[in-house]
């Protein structure tokens, strides 16, 4: 059995090493030649797959160890005979908590209470859902827009413009879909982010082209009043630096890089590959994962709920963070620099867990406990 593998997955040698012979690439350089002689492929979402890619070769397998599809060639390789598996939902939590960091620090800076503010979440999905009910349970109006389950009759769902019309905050979960009824490509499009109202803010998680960068960039120069941040970007890993000067927030396509994750979907991959392969599925990640490497942190029973709810939170993960190193490497790069310089950020990406992870000392203090629970922290 021999595997080709994106360089940048982990616990790639723990999962795989007894299941075959294993090479592996910069997941953007794999080519065909390096898949003469593979049994399988496994990727992550900057290596475009298709029959092309494939032909000649005696891969049967193709596993990517994300969420997101859009990079694989969904109907040709199934037309070619070729099994496909994702990870569904693996980072879908690391990109909950990129958006409540984003929400917190959006809030410092405006002065508005991010608590008291109408989230509008585009694409209810794996990622979408699992905010929505994190927000809802901290007690955060929520607007759920979800065109493909309310055609089949689901409930609670509004229109893509009732929701831009009504929300404060704009959060987009949604697949790169390139044409058809549910086309997303530039769903965000020059006359609907015109259309945003005065002090919207903007979070962009999902697929770089979902929004129409360029009529985004022309607006932010006569919209100070929006606050937009942008995790993923229409051209990547070329980034509009432009754009991103422009932007409260601005990070290389990190939401839902935490390391639990990303492990998960190493995991969910393992278990596919095994299942196709009639292999023996010996390993989890119950044996497998690393500690969590996170410290205590204990707050009294006088502490503000609010208050620790945000420091508990930074603790795991903060945005500005990301955003200033993005800042720091990116902005001042001349053109041929920014695609190699962003890949290096994403492959060099500091170690993240998740709240999960966090030991939180227990106070008698009732709403705190209430707060941390609905958080997504352990009990």
């Amino acid at each position: 059995m021999r595997i080709v593998a994106d360089e940048n997955i982990p616990l790639l040698d723990a999962f795989f090493a007894d299941k075959g012979e294993i090479s592996v690439y910069p997941g953007r350089e794999i080519r065909r030649e390096h898949l003469i002689q593979a049994d399988a492929v496994l990727v992550r979402s900057v290596t475009k797959v298709n029959p092309a890619l494939l032909a000649g070769t005696p891969v049967r397998f193709v596993g990517t160890c994300t969420i997101g599809t859009d990079h694989l060639d969904l109907p040709g390789l199934q037309a070619s005979g070729v099994q496909v598996s994702s990870a569904p939902g693996c980072n879908a939590r690391g990109v909950v908590e990129y958006v409540l960091s984003c929400l917190l620090t959006l809030s410092e800076r405006t002065g508005k209470a991010w608590r008291s503010q109408r989230v509008g979440i585009i694409g209810v999905g794996e990622v979408g859902g699992r905010l929505a009910r994190t927000l809802q349970a901290l007690g955060v109006d929520c607007l759920l827009c979800d065109p493909p389950r309310a055609e089949r009759g689901e409930g609670g769902f509004v229109s893509l413009d009732e929701l831009l019309a009504q929300a404060d905050v704009i959060s987009c979960h949604v697949p790169l879909q390139q044409s058809g009824p549910h086309a997303t490509r530039h769903l965000l499009n020059a006359e609907r982010l015109a259309n945003l109202a005065q002090g919207t803010w903007l979070i962009n998680s999902s697929r770089g082209p979902v929004v129409d960068n360029q009529a985004l960039a022309a607006l932010l120069t006569q919209r100070p009043d929006l606050q937009v941040a942008l995790d993923v970007w229409e051209h990547e890993p070329q980034v509009d630096l432009e754009l991103a000067r422009l932007c409260a927030l601005a990070t290389p396509h990190v939401a839902g890089y935490s390391l639990d994750g990303k492990l998960r979907g190493t995991e969910q991959i393992y278990q596919a590959f095994c299942a196709h392969f009639q292999l023996p599925a010996t390993l989890s990640l119950t044996e497998l994962a690393p500690t969590s490497g996170l410290a205590n942190l204990s707050l009294d029973e006088q502490t503000p709920a609010a208050w620790a709810l945000a420091r508990a939170l930074r603790w795991v993960y903060d945005v500005r963070d990301d955003d200033a190193r993005f800042r720091a490497a990116m902005l001042s790069l001349q053109e041929d620099q920014i695609a190699k310089v962003f890949d290096q950020l994403r492959k060099h990406y500091p170690l993240r867990r998740e709240c999960s992870h966090l030991q939180l000392g227990w106070s008698n203090n009732q709403a705190l406990h209430a707060d941390w629970l609905a958080a997504g922290f352990s009990g």
